[in-house]
């Protein structure tokens, strides 16, 4: 499969600049379909970037046979349903991250594929972002000693939408499994489980200190690595202004970096190191090279079911899912 076609289902936010972008651009890529439920939104994404069929009929798009594998960028509470019916097809595929609405789903669908024998990746990106591979690589060399301790706060203030109730699915639990924690934190903790090991032990907190809308607004947690290493983390997003930084506690020094914002990453060590290294413009770059590497069987592919499954378990603990 020298060219991998893609099949989209979902013209949002995350697909006009992040993601959908890269499919088509990306080397050994294609997106050939674009699936939208809004006939004219979904014609007009398609025009502006040059795809050739449309639908709006989610298994019409899934039973293309010109389409090789399947993007789903739609909200959590259809990837489930959707990838179960993409694994039915006998094609690979990709969901944007959350994976679902709980491990039990993510379960399931880490299952289907694997009976199927077909791939599923979740848009966990980060794991091959160059700025992660440097942490990475700092932590392999042993630059920090033995790892002890991991923080992460992550804060922000109310958005004009939150303060004026306007319908958001990031904070409608029945849609997105949760707030912002689920769609942010999944992300966190998704990364911090590449670079230092599995989590096996996490207790959490949550609130609603400002109640502008149905989910958690502040959380906290406290969590073990296999390694013995610990963790903790406090996130709220009704506060006073915006904060994202992880600092890595180890037995000779720390590394420094955020998960979102493009802040140096940073060693002090035995020698002090602060790398600006820039995002791709299409952040998902990486991660779609990797994806159509791994399904033709070139290279193995960080983002896959059975890591984002471990995310799901950690954020189910947290949030008290079942």
């Amino acid at each position: 499969m020298n060219v991998v076609r893609w099949g989209m289902i979902g013209c949002g936010s995350v697909a006009e600049r992040k993601s959908g972008p890269a499919f088509y651009k990306a080397p050994g890529s294609a997106l050939v379909a674009v699936m939208g439920r809004r006939l004219e939104a979904v014609s007009d994404y398609a025009a502006r970037h040059g795809i050739e069929r449309v639908y709006t009929d989610v298994d019409a798009l899934i039973n293309d046979p010109e389409v090789d594998a399947v993007y789903i960028a739609t909200p959590p509470d259809s990837h489930h349903a959707y990838a179960l019916k993409v694994a039915a097809a006998g094609k690979h595929c990709c969901v944007e991250k959350p994976m679902s609405l709980s491990a039990g789903q993510s379960r399931e669908m880490h299952q289907a594929f694997a009976d199927a024998g077909l791939h599923l990746f979740v848009s966990y990106y980060r794991r091959s972002l160059p700025r992660f591979q440097q942490v990475r690589q700092w932590l392999e060399q042993g630059r920090i000693g033995e790892v002890r301790h991991l923080t992460w706060t992550l804060t922000k203030t109310p958005s004009t939408t939150d303060l004026q109730g306007v319908g958001n699915w990031r904070t409608d639990p029945a849609i997105a499994g949760g707030g912002y924690f689920a769609d942010l934190a999944s992300h966190g903790f998704d990364l911090f489980q590449y670079l230092l090991g599995d989590i096996v032990e996490v207790a959490g907190f949550t609130g609603r200190q400002a109640g502008l809308y149905a989910a958690e607004d502040a959380v906290s947690a406290s969590w073990r690595f296999a390694s013995g290493a610990m963790g903790m983390g406090c996130w709220n997003f009704v506060a006073d202004r915006r904060e994202d930084r992880v600092e890595v506690i180890g037995s000779k020094g720390r590394i420094s970096f955020s998960v979102f914002d493009e802040h140096p990453v940073e060693l002090q060590a035995d020698e002090q190191l602060s790398l600006n290294i820039e995002h791709h413009a299409h952040i998902q770059w990486h991660h779609v090279l990797g994806m159509n590497a791994h399904i033709r069987g070139e290279a193995q592919h960080p983002a896959v079911a059975g890591e984002a499954l471990k995310t799901d378990w950690v954020m189910d603990q947290v949030l008290k899912r079942h």
